[in-house]
């Protein structure tokens, strides 16, 4: 009896010590594969169609149609820009004027007159948004245009955006980007939970930081002479965007470098090329 006590007491020690083992060993792989997924988050560059997906697609830039686009391809961001019209309406528009008429010295029921390329009204920031609306596969990223006119205008145009996206609810997918500093801290007063970042390339990633901003937005030139801002930013966990990326070299460069966001004329390409 006694031997078989012993040997009873043996076994118990070697499954105790083997399950330690895969107890242990399952702690691991629970470690490892969490580390693993974090690490794939951190560094899989995700596609922000420039203007949505205009140019493989023959549709105007900045249409409606272009941002349907860009949601059919499950780009990651849509980006746009916004300009104020003489009587304070948002119109999706990039340069200041169009068709020779200046958006900003233009009423709203001029502007609503004008018709793009391929039959569309030109969108007012209100018809934008809710044409990107009801989905959650693509944010709408709102580049907050500098007026031509004054400082004072590009800050009420960044009061009028919040606004407006406030009103459309489409707030949780919509992130905002200027190239005026001082709009971007507006943006950030009117609503501290907005994700803003910043596009002229002049303020290093401590500032950004110090500001309260969540990253930068800059040209792709200005990360290339100025490469150590990539890993401070990602050390201050600010976003890293780089703009206008069209060609296959550079995207490379970036996504070696895991810049979060890449914005493109070329979205299909740049999907294609991340797969």
């Amino acid at each position: 009896m006694e031997g078989a006590g012993e040997n009873q007491n043996q076994i118990y020690k070697t499954c105790r010590k083997q399950t330690l083992k895969s107890t242990s060993m399952k702690k691991m792989s629970i470690l490892l594969l969490s580390l693993c997924l974090s690490t794939m988050s951190i560094s899989q560059t995700k596609v922000i169609a420039h203007r949505g997906a205009w140019k493989n697609s023959g549709v105007p830039e900045n249409s409606i149609a272009a941002l349907k686009h860009a949601i059919d391809l499950i780009c990651y961001g849509s980006e746009f820009d916004v300009h104020l019209s003489a009587d304070s309406i948002p119109f999706v528009l990039h340069d200041h004027s169009i068709q020779g008429t200046h958006i900003e010295k233009t009423s709203s029921i001029e502007l609503n007159k004008i018709k793009l390329s391929n039959g569309e009204s030109l969108p007012t920031l209100e018809a934008y948004l809710n044409a990107g609306k009801n989905q959650t596969k693509t944010r709408l990223i709102l580049e907050i245009k500098s007026s031509s006119i004054s400082k004072e205008r590009s800050l009420n145009l960044a009061r009028t955006c919040v606004l407006m996206v406030e009103k459309t609810g489409v707030a949780s997918i919509t992130d905002y980007i200027a190239f005026d500093f001082d709009v971007c801290l507006k943006v950030k007063e009117l609503n501290p939970k907005a994700i803003v970042t910043y596009l002229n390339g002049d303020k290093s990633p401590e500032e950004l930081a110090a500001a309260g901003l969540d990253g930068f937005d800059y040209h792709f030139r200005v990360l290339k002479n100025k490469e150590h801002w990539l890993e401070e930013a990602h050390k201050r966990n600010l976003t890293t965007n780089a703009w206008t990326v069209n060609d296959e070299e550079t995207m490379r460069w970036l996504i070696d470098r895991k810049v979060n966001y890449i914005t493109t004329n070329e979205p299909e390409k740049l999907l294609e090329l991340l797969k």
